[in-house]
């Protein structure tokens, strides 16, 4: 139950629940810092110590307006392993409350389970907050919130605490495939799954309960297992111990265990028969740089991943638990020093012989992932990646500051609770020694990630250049109409799936803007969330080698051959889109005429030219309107996006600028990125030649985009 109070510090409320009259004395629940303030009292009056035993309570939340609203019957425990064994009093807790809150608000996530995070090894109190900034700055999809409290527990004031997600499967969380609760038959148990390489190994392979029906016990799935060549202790999050049938379990361990192979066999630099087809390159990329910069010794000891629904590919992430990272572990057996300021973590962190850090190893092997990381890497570095994270920290800094004294009144800033590696006499001096920490670290990294890259050219070596048979305009949205069907390439933005979809009015799905490269091929973007049109088939290609893969949407980069499209013109205006790095047609599943039918990477012979299946019409359905002057707000959104044509600035407008944290990506019509920017700050355009530019950006788990065109 939830009740929501505002008050005065002159004024008594009062709140009705569970049938009785509650008076509300406001001098018993107020702020004690600028941050909001969380009070909980259990019902028995017991301190929560227990990790197994959760105790009822109530809850009251004070924000930042001094608007207070009343939790009643939610249930806490302790959490963490040796953030619990080495608590020495601030316990970190989860809390769950009755049924689905919004706990943070709008644009996060509607959920029973929270975490309040104790940081209580962390002296800076915001090295888990800043990783999860960097996550976002770096693209990872799915980060935990980080907001700051105050928390009493039973009038026992207990510092500074974090509010942050539970790491588990719903919209604003990990945002994946949720499977059937009951398999039938046609269940899809492809995905989607949250697991985590668990050193901890927190879990069972196999298990019993009693079961009262047969009156017996009864063997039951376990929720994690152990990879045969490494020995990697792998721990099922999703679906959960009490749902997961062993035909799931045996799928996801085998898929696991099918990387592990790959990556181990004797090709496995491949880019086909090795473990690239079963990984998502960006998120690899992204989540390992974000290991490295912080420096988590732990980063393969406890690593998240995930797959989805219809996907073969792994993806990297959530980033998680990071309080003893940038240089914070005085442990002296990595290399014979505790100084990470000089370390690889892929040659130096744990996770050995209980974590994955044998598959980063055998990956630096491969000059493809050497490539890979350097590459992102320097894209990192070139948009001043120092500089952000150094602004993201004075922002902490100053939003904890003050909470921070009274923390360390209960607490002690120089108290060792765990492994700290130096006790600073003051607050500042911990938080400098972060910028001390990167202003080594990051150009280490950059010298390191140069040396181990020797040049490996592209994946996708990119094809001869063509003159093509389409001469796009810059300023037009077109439709592709199957010549069989009458129906529009359409985007189902939900699964990033492509399908064919009757003509709809103002139905952006089914818009594209068609932007052609410098060698005479095409990408094809798509109007609603600004993705690429691309080509998902894995293993062996060729125009009539594995065809009946369903094509799909991916993130835009125009050197991927697999978004890389030839309009083949068959006859006046009828072409045929055939993808370069496949050499497949777009072809409509089996000529049908309703909604939502798949449009399939398929064979390329001489049916391409009398197959209406494979036939295509391109039409305009729209313009690309300059987005004007003053500002428009954009729908269902508390904010706006506006650029002036004067000052070449684009910007976003709100009634509360901080909430402005989410980053924003620029790209050219060919699809290069030509800058991005966090969206508190804007950016300036002067330097952009005129054009048509797409605009990007994800904000509560949705990917949004907009067109802007330079005259």
């Amino acid at each position: 139950m939830k009740h929501t109070i505002i008050f005065s510090l002159l004024t008594l409320c009062t709140l009705a629940t569970r049938g009785q009259e509650i008076i509300l004395n406001d001098s018993e629940h107020i702020r004690k810092s600028n941050l909001p303030h969380v009070y909980i009292d259990t019902y028995n009056s017991s301190m929560p110590t227990s990790k197994t035993t959760e105790l009822w309570a109530s809850m009251y939340y004070v924000d930042e307006n001094n608007t207070v609203t009343y939790y009643d019957s939610l249930e806490i425990r302790c959490r963490g392993n040796s953030t619990y064994s080495n608590a020495h009093g601030k316990y970190a807790y989860r809390i769950k409350f009755a049924s689905k809150q919004k706990l943070l608000g709008k644009g996060y996530a509607k959920a029973k389970k929270w975490s309040l995070l104790a940081n209580q090894f962390d002296k800076t109190l915001m090295r888990n907050a800043l990783t999860f900034i960097l996550g976002e700055k770096t693209g990872l999809k799915f980060n935990p919130a980080a907001k700051f409290v105050d928390l009493t527990i039973n009038g026992s004031f207990r510092g500074n605490y974090q509010i942050s997600d539970q790491i588990d499967v719903r919209p604003h969380r990990v945002n994946i495939t949720e499977q059937d609760e009951i398999l039938k038959d046609t269940s899809n148990i492809t995905g989607g799954y949250l697991l985590e390489v668990d050193g901890f190994k927190d879990f069972t392979t196999s298990g019993y309960k009693w079961d009262n029906t047969m009156g017996q016990w009864v063997e039951t799935t376990g929720d994690g297992f152990y990879t045969g060549n490494y020995n990697v202790p792998i721990r099922i999050h999703y679906p959960d111990e009490d749902e997961i049938q062993q035909v799931q379990y045996n799928y996801i361990k085998n898929h696991v265990q099918e990387f592990e192979n790959r990556l181990y066999s004797s090709d496995f630099t491949s880019a086909t028969s090795g473990y690239r087809p079963l990984v998502d390159s960006t998120s690899l990329a992204n989540w390992y740089i974000c290991t490295e910069i912080s420096g988590n010794v732990d980063g393969f000891f406890s690593t998240y991943f995930y797959k989805d629904q219809d996907n073969q590919h792994l993806f990297w992430g959530p980033l998680w638990d990071y309080d003893i990272a940038y240089n914070n572990d005085n442990r002296t057996d990595r290399n014979g020093t505790n100084d990470t300021s000089r370390q690889l973590m892929a040659e130096s962190a744990y996770g050995v012989s209980n974590g994955c850090r044998p598959w980063m190893e055998q990956m630096w092997k491969d000059p493809w992932f050497a490539h890979l990381v350097n590459r992102r890497y320097k894209e990192l570095i070139d948009n001043d990646i120092q500089s952000y994270l150094y602004s993201k920290i004075d922002s902490l800094e100053e939003l904890l500051n003050e909470s921070q004294e009274y923390n360390y009144t209960v607490w002690g800033l120089q108290t060792r609770y765990c492994r700290e590696r130096v006790l600073y006499s003051t607050y500042d001096a911990n938080v400098q020694a972060i910028k001390t920490y990167l202003n080594t670290h990051l150009p280490f990294l950059s010298q390191t990630f140069e040396k181990y890259d020797v040049g490996e050219p592209d994946p996708e070596p990119q094809p001869e250049p063509v003159i093509p048979d389409f001469s796009p305009r810059s300023n037009l949205f077109y439709g592709f109409s199957n010549m069989g069907s009458k129906t529009l390439l359409d985007a189902d933005v939900t699964t990033d799936k492509v399908q064919c979809w009757e003509l709809t009015d103002g139905r952006e799905n089914q818009q594209w803007s068609i932007n052609k490269l410098s060698n005479g091929y095409f990408v094809i973007v798509n109007r609603l969330n600004g993705m690429a049109l691309n080509d998902p088939t894995q293993g062996e290609v060729g125009e009539t080698v594995n065809v009946g893969t369903q094509l799909d949407l991916a993130t835009l980069d125009s050197t991927s051959t697999r978004q890389q499209w030839n309009l083949s013109k068959v006859n006046d205006n009828e072409f045929n889109l055939i993808n370069i790095y496949s050499k497949h047609t777009a072809n409509l599943s089996g000529g049908g005429t309703g909604n939502a039918t798949p449009v399939l990477s398929y064979t390329t012979n001489d049916r391409n030219s009398v197959s209406n299946n494979r036939k295509w019409t391109i039409e305009v359905l729209d313009s690309i309107s300059q987005i004007p002057s003053s500002l428009e707000t954009l729908e269902n959104f508390d904010y706006a996006l506006a650029y002036n044509p004067y000052a070449h600035r684009l910007h976003f407008g709100c009634d509360n600028p901080s909430d402005l944290t989410f980053d924003v990506k620029v790209y050219a019509s060919d699809g290069r990125c030509v800058t991005s920017f966090r969206a508190a700050n804007g950016a300036d355009l002067t330097p952009m030649p005129r054009g048509m530019y797409i605009i990007t950006w994800t904000v509560g788990g949705q990917r949004r985009s907009v067109k802007l065109f330079r005259d």
